[in-house]
């Protein structure tokens, strides 16, 4: 089913799917196989040989999740994908294949925890160097900072915890005029609520454990990649090397360009680094993925609408210094937010306590309604203390560049009535601050 036929809520429940081709089964079948059977030796040339596509084993591909990637990139208008089990190993494998050999990756300071701390102490042990940026808003003075051995610029669309909101127009046109790609973790904002590939992105991530999947109840990842990216030989060349793996049926080597022409990157994440580094979906997990994204559009509507009217309570409360949301029009984001999110920026927001740390504390213990764990996107709304838990791997310095001070929450809002919500907070206010 084609992205180009059918709009988004078709696309959710049927695209990349064709029960003929499945036993004729409404459901996604969970293929929970280790391998598959080549058919015999003629088969199987023809498939090392990469002239017939064919299932070969569930660490490299598999039907159910072959479903999921079809069915996200439909959602993205994406050429292909690539599914994983686990959102920071999309963002991992993406950056490997980018950088792969040494390279430069320019990014946000205005990051995922997790993601702030792999780039800077796990990434950088690969010889791939990460470059934060002050002047991610500014397109001018960060054009002066790409280096000639600049791999990508990585961005999320709406960060985690603040809701900084990237240019994604401008970011693409400056990456494009260096002949590098933008690369774009969409996580809070799904593709219900905002497109990247649309707007210049050539690269898309998603931690799908979060709202993508909505439920809480599985871990992982995709990456998508637009198909439009023209890869540069110099600057890439490991795109461009010939392998002996990729060999045709006279072996002789083929580079992941010639075998497959404009999906070249997502190819080679899948035959590299998925096929030894091995952060392999299960199928049951993929389509514990496909069920949650049947309900998508319906989830992040309400969720947007919770989050409105939580939106209004804190910006009223006694107890609140700051709230951080790129659709209130004391954000420096507004704009950008009217521009890029007309259908809502997502379902998570931050503000600063008035108050201390401890304090924060006792407000989040006092909450009875907001579970307290480290995950967004949830049909349950959800709190945690940024400082403490999904930043604590920051050092000060490092928490000051990515704007979170010590009296920040994070709340992810999910579907429970919005009155519920406030009054807990408000009770959750009064406990903690009396």
């Amino acid at each position: 089913m084609s992205g180009n036929k059918h709009k988004f809520d078709t696309l959710k429940i049927r695209a990349g799917y064709n029960p003929k081709d499945h036993n004729y089964a409404v459901s996604v079948p969970i293929y929970q196989t280790a391998s598959y059977d080549l058919g015999g030796t003629e088969r199987a040339n023809r498939i090392v040989s990469f002239q017939e596509d064919a299932w070969l084993y569930s660490r490299i591909n598999n039907p159910t999740v072959d479903v999921l990637e079809k069915r996200v990139a439909a959602l993205d208008g994406a050429a292909a994908g690539l599914a994983l089990s686990s959102g920071m190993a999309a963002v991992t494998y993406t950056l490997f294949v980018l950088a792969e050999g040494g390279g430069r990756i320019l990014t946000s300071p205005y990051l995922y925890g997790g993601t702030f701390d792999s780039f800077k102490s796990i990434i950088n042990r690969f010889n791939i160097n990460i470059d934060f940026s002050k002047n991610i808003d500014n397109i001018k003075e960060l054009e002066k900072e790409i280096k000639p051995d600049t791999k990508a610029i990585f961005i999320e669309s709406i960060s985690n915890p603040n809701g900084a909101v990237a240019d994604i127009e401008a970011l693409a046109a400056l990456a494009h005029k260096h002949n590098i790609p933008l690369v774009v973790d969409n996580t809070i904002a799904t593709p219900y609520l905002f497109n990247p590939i649309q707007h210049g992105a050539d690269i898309v991530i998603y931690s799908a454990t979060k709202a993508l999947s909505g439920h809480g109840n599985v871990i992982a990842g995709i990456i998508l990649d637009s198909g439009a990216f023209k890869w540069d030989e110099k600057k890439f060349p490991q795109i461009y090397k010939k392998h002996y793996t990729l060999r045709d049926d006279k072996n002789n080597p083929r580079s992941y360009t010639e075998v497959f022409k404009n999906l070249a990157f997502i190819d080679k994440a899948r035959m590299d680094y998925l096929n030894y580094f091995g952060s392999t979906l299960g199928a049951f997990d993929a389509y514990l993925v496909l069920i949650g994204i049947e309900t998508l559009s319906e989830r992040v509507q309400k969720q947007v609408s919770n989050t409105a009217k939580i939106l209004e309570y804190l910006e009223k409360s006694p107890y609140v210094a700051k709230v951080n949301h790129p659709t209130l029009k004391s954000s420096d984001y507004y704009g950008l937010a009217l521009k890029y999110f007309p259908k809502g920026a997502g379902s998570v927001l931050s503000f600063e306590i008035k108050g201390t740390l401890e304090q924060g504390q006792k407000f989040i213990d006092a909450l009875k309604i907001f579970t307290y764990l480290a995950n967004i996107g949830d049909a349950k709304s959800l709190v945690i203390d940024p400082f403490k838990v999904t930043h604590g791997e920051l050092t000060p310095e490092d928490l000051e560049l990515a704007k979170i001070p010590l009296n920040l929450i994070r709340l992810s809002i999910g579907l429970e009535d919005a009155d519920d919500l406030t009054a807990d907070l408000d009770q959750a206010f009064k406990t903690a601050l009396k």
